[in-house]
């Protein structure tokens, strides 16, 4: 097979992991779980310092976007260092670099609540984000090998979903606990990650291809090596799925500023500031609740790939392409917002029933995400469907590389596209519009996806027959493989 270099000869495999029978199942169950937590605690602890960052940055006495350049800075080491963590994932025993990396964000996490001065606090974000890139990338590695292929789009749109969660959740955990003091919320997140870590120990202990038809008995010995690198990127199903995400990112990078279109439109109707803002926050956060249809998005391409090859890829370049007049409805969709005296949240929600421009509002964005979010679970199981287990975490760690790359340029690019529109259309037509202009990038990202549909079946067949030539080669007659 062209870009599979052999590692190795695999061995016969004496029994199965953990002993086989009930037992093990119940330890994989539990495994499956505590990835799938952990996944999303690693957002969390990411995602702390942005609501936080008028305070840290009174408490250092330096100006508000000195912080947000810290984290700015973070997110990229994370996603540096998460390509080495998955490289070494891929050679050697994955548990104890997933332990070492919890300990590392632990550690770091705990320096930060601690962190006297800006130079502390630096460096212990850096170090918690060197530990955080371990979680997702070897973390992928791991699920991928738990799960058979014919439902990877149900447990990868869990795995997905958790890592959206986990964002919210930070979010609202840095604004709810640090509201008093923004040293708690970190301290809180310094025991969370001890207890992570220790989850592990208790994970069962997979074996590389655990779940592949065409290794069953076999103990697989692969690794990977610097001299693949190359093979893999020359593999064009990876490409494809690694360039998706730079378009597709600019796209999801723009979203962060849908609280300030809700906002606008607020203010617009003649609410203060303060409550506009605070509408502006729940209406984002009500409408990306349709994130959780992301595991429709994972069923349907499960069972598509079941009929062809292409399913996978073809689910998801439809969902993102299909997506896109649903947003571009919620950008210009007038609402009309009808908070009383009392709970913002609570008025929000009222609105939904009262008022039918913030229902079809709301059914814009739940329909537009529901589409767009079968991205996440496809794309991940199509990594796992076309690379075999030792290149599958260094494949997902530089696809998370560019999906960086391309969220930083939509976080960016937008703003100055709406101070340029401003110029002559005034808020809150220059957010609908901006946001609007930047689904163009959706397109790029559903053709990538027709190519890689186009390309995922042979690669998918050479994975298997090299896999399965591998069992034959240890004496081990392969199972058949699925469809």
């Amino acid at each position: 097979m062209s870009g599979v270099t052999p590692g190795g000869p695999p061995s016969p495999r004496k029994g199965t992991s953990g002993g086989g029978g009930a037992a093990f199942k119940i330890k994989k169950t539990y495994s499956v779980i505590v990835f799938i937590v952990l996944a999303s605690l690693d957002n969390v602890a990411i995602q702390l310092v942005p609501p936080l960052y008028d305070p840290i940055a009174r408490a250092f006495e330096v100006p508000e976007g000195v912080v947000a350049v810290v984290t700015a800075v973070t997110y990229l080491v994370t996603a540096v260092a998460a390509v080495g963590w998955a490289f070494a994932g891929d050679r050697g025993n994955r548990r104890p670099l997933l332990v070492i990396g919890t300990i590392l964000w632990a550690v770091g996490t705990a320096a930060t609540g601690w962190a006297p001065g800006l130079t502390v606090f630096v460096i212990a974000q850096v170090v918690g984000a060197i530990g955080l890139g371990a979680v997702g990338s070897v973390g992928f590695s791991v699920v991928s090998d738990l799960i058979s292929p014919r439902r990877r789009g149900l447990v990868m749109s869990l795995w997905g979903l958790s890592q959206g969660i986990g964002t919210l959740a930070g979010t609202l955990a840095g604004g709810l606990l640090g509201a008093a003091d923004w040293r708690r919320p970190f301290q809180v997140m310094a025991v969370t990650g001890t207890v992570a870590a220790v989850a592990y120990l208790f994970t069962a202990d997979i074996r590389r291809g655990e779940s592949e038809p065409q290794l069953a008995g076999v103990e697989y010995d692969h690794r990977i090596s610097r001299e693949q690198l190359p093979e893999i990127l020359g593999r064009r199903t990876n490409v494809w799925l690694v360039l998706q995400g730079l378009s597709a990112q600019v796209t999801f990078g723009s979203f962060v500023w849908l609280p300030r279109l809700f906002q606008a439109r607020a203010e617009e109707q003649g609410y203060d500031s303060a409550t506009a803002v605070a509408i502006g926050a729940v209406f984002a956060t009500l409408f990306q609740l349709g994130g959780v249809l992301s595991i429709i998005g994972g069923l349907v391409g499960d069972r598509l790939q079941r009929r062809t090859p292409r399913g996978r890829a073809l689910v998801a370049s439809a969902g993102i392409l299909g997506g896109v007049p649903f947003f571009v409805g919620l950008f210009f969709l007038p609402m009309r917002v009808h908070i009383d005296e009392g709970s913002v949240p609570l008025g929000v929600l009222k609105s939904v029933y009262q008022e039918p421009t913030v229902a079809f509002a709301l059914l814009a964005a739940l329909s537009g995400l529901a589409l767009t979010s079968a991205n996440s679970p496809n794309w991940f199981a199509l990594i796992a469907d076309v690379n075999p287990p030792e290149h599958r975490g260094t494949v997902y760690s530089l696809g998370n590389l560019v999906n960086g790359v391309g969220r930083a340029a939509g976080n960016g690019l937008v703003g100055l596209v709406f101070s340029a529109l401003a110029r002559s259309l005034p808020p809150p037509a220059n957010y609908a519009v901006g946001l609007a202009a930047f689904q163009v990038f959706f397109v790029p990202t559903g053709i990538m996806y027709y190519m890689a549909s186009r390309t995922s079946p042979k690669d998918i067949d050479e994975v298997r027959e090299v896999l399965a030539a591998r069992a034959a080669e240890a004496g081990v007659r392969p199972s058949s493989s699925p469809p």
